[in-house]
């Protein structure tokens, strides 16, 4: 199993993210943002956490139309899986691989935290590992971390079982206490916290670890 991480100006989570995505088992290749095709047999693409330029602005704009992002969003369109954490998933809203944008945080303050959130579905390569209704625990690090959409799409991400995640002490004000989202294919997945920040003991758990093993066993097994 390969999988393409991206690299912005101003990522800070990109070699987390390879680390946890090699832990798991996977081949890991990284991309720079001006480059204008992702290499040959790539089956995941992740979008790390961090910042990117253009952040001041609006998170992620800048970003979502980078060189590299047409072969992104080609792949997507295709099928393949995207994961996009934190900044990753501001560029995915900002895209429109997935609805909805990442707001200031309610309270103004940039939130640092561990968060508690609750697995809401397990139909997904991305959250096969758990059950729904099962609880982990990720980091959390941003200050427009505020998920918000029009009653319209909440109600068909909420009909179409596409809340991967949702808080259960929500720190940032996101509507509906949305935490992740999928894509109507269930193959893009965008969230604020931070599973990469969560697969040793050393980090103050294991959670994440989980995600990454159940994204190579799908692709291994598919």
């Amino acid at each position: 199993m390969k999988a393409a991480v991206i690299t912005f100006p101003g990522s800070n989570c990109d070699r987390d993210l390879a680390v946890a995505f090699e832990g798991a088992g996977a081949q890991v290749v990284r991309v720079w943002h001006k480059d204008t095709e992702l290499p040959a047999g790539v089956d995941i693409v992740g979008l790390p956490g961090g910042f990117s330029f253009g952040d001041y602005l609006r998170c992620g704009a800048i970003a979502a139309r980078a060189p590299i992002f047409s072969a992104v969003a080609g792949f997507a369109a295709r099928g393949g899986h995207v994961l996009g954490i934190c900044n990753g998933f501001q560029v995915l809203c900002e895209s429109g691989l997935l609805p909805g944008t990442l707001m200031r945080n309610a309270s103004l303050r940039f939130v640092c935290r561990n968060v508690a959130l609750r697995v809401e579905t397990a139909d997904s390569a991305f959250t096969a590992g758990w059950k729904a209704g099962q609880g982990v625990t990720f980091p959390v690090a941003h200050h427009d971390g505020n998920y918000a959409a029009t009653p319209e799409v909440l109600e068909r991400l909420r009909a179409e079982d596409r809340v991967a995640f949702r808080y259960l002490d929500n720190p940032n004000g996101s509507m509906d206490d949305i935490a992740g989202i999928l894509s109507q294919n269930r193959r893009v997945l965008g969230m604020m916290p931070h599973p990469e920040r969560a697969v040793d003991a050393a980090q103050g758990g294991r959670d994440g670890s989980v995600m990454f093993r159940a994204l190579v066993d799908a692709m291994v097994n598919a």
